[in-house]
């Protein structure tokens, strides 16, 4: 970094931030939101959009065997 401009550190660090997260403010939902969600996914559910943890955890074990 102190080969890098005044311009060039500042521009590095809001990438940085950027893709840290941070200095963002936090976005809330209102409960009109939370609860279309909530509805939205019980119906995912109910029409058979999921998989259960079983299959969550034996898929998961095949990722980790790859690398």
């Amino acid at each position: 970094m102190p080969m890098l401009s005044a311009r060039q550190q500042t521009l590095v660090l809001d990438i940085v931030k950027t893709i840290l997260h941070i200095d963002t403010p936090e976005k809330r939902i209102g409960i009109e939101q939370y609860n279309k969600e909530i509805e939205l996914a019980l119906k995912e559910v109910r029409q058979g959009k999921s998989i259960s943890h079983d299959e969550v955890v034996s898929q998961s074990k095949k990722w980790l065997k790859r690398k």
